[in-house]
């Protein structure tokens, strides 16, 4: 096992896991869809879902991958039962390298976007001008130019190993991604404007939080903004040493994870107060949020312009902001097919990572090539088909499938008086029972919708 590689500390799993789930989804996508659906109503069913919904099936996850000490697809076939169960679990283990891996192909994209963004305002105050508008104009050049750069970052990061690269990096990229969103919270709050932003995100409507799309989003908010069902926590629970109290660090995480994206809606939800104080649109006629997909890259850009050389700081910050969050989560889905090469076919690290990152590149570039038909189909299919389905897999082999008494020797060796934790009386049942029923009801929404 120690050649295989363990996190050395609670302080490094807390953040590398933390970074995980901590990424574009949570800087961007929470305070976007908080924003579109009443602000504080939301924040307020998103934070009840988090800790009865996410929480148990992020458990699952980190008891599973303690336990098996690999991959998804040994893990879940060791905790099988039967034939049936067995080749079940294989699948699932699959399909999770290959939702994985599909993934950080269009995660990879995105990246790139934001690392552009960075750099644009730093070529500016240089007085490279025609560079900052390459950077922030769509095109093929720049995006595959970006995508071939973040996927080298990432893929050195994986090739470092558990302890000298994910954790040592995490430990390093989280810190500094924390200052960045507190500082850049503390600014926007001093302008004009920020306290109505403030207000729409703190003071909940409550009749708008029985909205059942509301509750469906803030579900489905929930679950994705853990990085779970694609067997990344899985992995990083299988780098967790055995005397470690598996219940503390997932609560921490869970903490962790929810607070950043808290922290995010304090920034982005203001600033774009801000900007509409400084006459930028950001809500139409019908009080719709307008272009809520591209927010960071329209309104957020606008505010900037309006600060005048104060501006291109705070831009260049939030997007750095925006690039680290980015880099924390591509290494821990790097890490799920670069485990299973090197553990079931014994390739080496750097070599494995640096193949199967080129293949990600590749198809990254591929839907580059083909963005208008390839990106909201990759996005659909993976985070909205194939996640919901891989995260009801894992709550089905931890709650039915895998021996209760089993799981709970697992879970005694670093919390030796579980059994009598109000956790082991609640979470057995809600990860077999009502974790299956919500990540359904979240999946039957996007399907039939």
């Amino acid at each position: 096992m120690a050649a295989r590689g363990e996190f050395s500390s609670k302080f490094g799993f807390i953040l590398a896991a933390s970074g995980s789930a901590v990424g574009l989804g949570n800087i961007w996508g929470f305070p976007t869809q908080a924003a579109s659906n009443g602000g504080a109503a939301f924040l307020l069913v998103y934070l009840v879902l988090a800790f009865c919904l996410a929480y148990p099936a992020l458990m699952a996850e980190l008891i599973i991958g303690r336990h098996a000490k690999s991959n998804a697809v040994n893990a879940l076939r060791l905790i099988s039962t039967n034939r049936f169960s067995y080749h079940m679990g294989t699948l699932t283990g699959f399909v999770g390298i290959i939702t994985a891996s599909l993934i950080l192909s269009f995660y990879a994209l995105v990246a790139g976007w934001m690392v552009c963004y960075f750099l644009a305002p730093i070529a500016a105050l240089a007085g490279m001008q025609d560079v900052a508008d390459w950077l922030t104009e769509f095109g093929l050049y720049r995006n595959v130019t970006f995508i071939l750069i973040f996927m080298v970052l990432t893929v050195a990061i994986i090739s470092g190993g558990v302890k000298d690269g994910i954790e040592k990096w995490s430990t390093r990229l989280m810190p500094a991604m924390l200052a960045l969103l507190f500082l850049l919270i503390a600014y926007v709050l001093t302008l004009d404007g920020a306290m109505e932003g403030v207000k729409a995100y703190l003071l909940p409507d409550f009749s708008r939080a029985v909205d059942v799309n509301l509750i469906v989003g803030a579900m489905g908010q929930a679950f994705f903004s853990l990085s779970l069902g694609v067997g990344t926590m899985l992995i990083y629970g299988s780098y967790i040493s055995q005397k470690e109290n598996l219940s503390y660090l997932g609560r921490m995480v869970t903490f962790v994870d929810i607070g950043i994206a808290v922290m995010a809606g304090m920034l982005i939800l203001p600033a774009m107060y801000v900007a509409q104080h400084n006459g930028v649109a950001i809500f139409d006629a019908a009080g719709q949020l307008i272009s809520e997909d591209t927010l960071i890259f329209t309104v957020l850009p606008a505010l900037f312009d309006t600060m005048g050389i104060t501006g291109i700081f705070i831009s260049a910050a939030f997007f750095i902001l925006m690039s680290i969050a980015a880099l924390t989560s591509s290494i821990s889905m790097l890490e799920v097919p670069v485990a299973y090469a090197v553990e079931n076919h014994q390739i080496d690290r750097k070599r494995a990572a640096q193949f199967i990152g080129l293949l990600i590149a590749l198809i990254s570039v591929a839907i580059a090539f083909n963005f208008e038909i390839l990106f909201g189909l990759t996005i659909r299919v993976t985070t909205q088909m194939s996640q919901p389905l891989l995260g009801l897999m894992l709550c089905i082999f931890a709650g039915w499938i895998w021996h209760r008494n089993n799981m709970l020797q697992e879970i005694k060796a670093g919390y030796p008086d579980v059994e009598q934790s109000l956790f082991w009386k609640i979470w057995p049942s809600y990860v077999r029972y009502v974790c299956p029923v919500a990540i359904l009801t979240v999946f039957g929404q996007v399907v039939f919708a």
